[in-house]
């Protein structure tokens, strides 16, 4: 499946777009100079969950809206501890005005479960380690502004891995009135993705679906622990949509699975997700009836590969079709 599971919350995708003087300013100052930035961008309108309590706790997770700028780092150094990364973090987050709702490492914020409810960035660009990791979040407000900078701090193999979430919401009714020009009216930033024509290259997914009774969607691509699909053409839904369109009596089975990272409760319910993650595609974008597509998870029951390698569980991370009837 291309790309990593990866970032929960942020709905289908984001529509980038620069913007000057939008107020999103956190300057995380402390990281090394080593540091590389590997992703940087922006959105005027945004919803988006962010952790503001531990697992367990009440109201772990908080929606909030209003412009959003997303930015991912690599430190290269294999041994620099991730707590050093975060407590120059949080000095930054003080020191810039913001008051601390939550710090918390691993398990003590709620290990598995928690990790997968954050928002993540795809692979390269941020990787978690769900044995260390770090979350912190602040918050601050004035003049009618209300600003959240969620921070997630990570170990990896060779790097350390830093995202940093923005997000600032203005109140109109208390924000000091503007000389500037009205924006233009822009599309609404979550809107479905235009349902593209079936990729000739992916026409034999249906002869091999017919001829095994069961195949690998290979090109759908979801955020780390995410149960929603990346914004992007899915040829081999097109292709799928098609042969479900020509026929209404023909029924699928759409089953997703995961690597074995983690309990069998956590990973049945993110494959569950996910499985009906692209049954809505199916249906809201391409217009299949939904009474011909079934959707199950299985978590990690049934590999097509060793999980004791990050090859083996990229190929377990995959949503099947299974043929009931042609």
């Amino acid at each position: 499946m291309a790309g990593a599971w990866l970032g929960f919350g942020l709905g289908v995708g984001l529509a980038a777009c620069i913007l000057p003087g939008a107020g999103l300013a956190f300057d995380p100052i402390s990281l090394p100079e080593a540091a590389r930035r590997t992703f940087d961008d922006t959105a005027a309108t945004a919803s988006i969950r962010i952790p503001v309590a531990r697992l367990g706790e009440a109201g772990m997770l908080k929606e909030v809206e209003g412009s959003l700028r997303r930015r991912a780092w690599a430190i290269p150094s294999p041994t620099l501890p991730t707590l050093r990364v975060l407590q120059g973090l949080r000095q930054d987050m003080e020191d810039a005005g913001y008051q601390v709702v939550l710090d918390c490492a691993s398990e003590a914020c709620g290990g598995f479960d928690f990790r997968f409810a954050l928002p993540v960035l795809p692979a390269p660009e941020m990787n978690v380690d769900i044995f260390d990791y770090r979350v912190l979040v602040g918050r601050r407000g004035d003049a009618g502004r209300e600003e959240h900078v969620y921070v997630l701090v990570s170990k990896g193999r060779a790097n350390r891995f830093v995202q940093i979430y923005e997000v600032a919401r203005r109140d109109a009714a208390l924000a000091p009135p503007s000389t500037e020009a009205p924006p233009s009216t822009q599309a609404p930033v979550f809107a479905p993705a235009t349902p593209s024509p079936a990729d000739p290259g992916h026409t034999d997914l249906i002869s091999r679906l017919k001829a095994r009774g069961h195949v690998v969607l290979r090109d759908l691509d979801f955020a780390s622990g995410a149960g929603a699909l990346s914004e992007k053409d899915y040829p081999s839904l097109a292709a799928l949509a098609a042969y479900l369109s020509e026929k209404p009596e023909r029924r699928v089975v759409l089953v997703g699975h995961t690597d074995a990272v983690g309990s069998l409760a956590s990973n049945t319910a993110l494959s569950q997700t996910r499985a009906d993650s692209v049954r809505d595609q199916l249906v809201s974008v391409f217009g299949v009836t939904g009474s011909q597509i079934t959707a199950r998870g299985v978590g990690y029951l049934s590999p097509i590969a060793t999980n004791l390698t990050p090859e083996g569980r990229d190929m377990n991370r995959r949503v099947e079709v299974v043929l009931l009837v042609d």
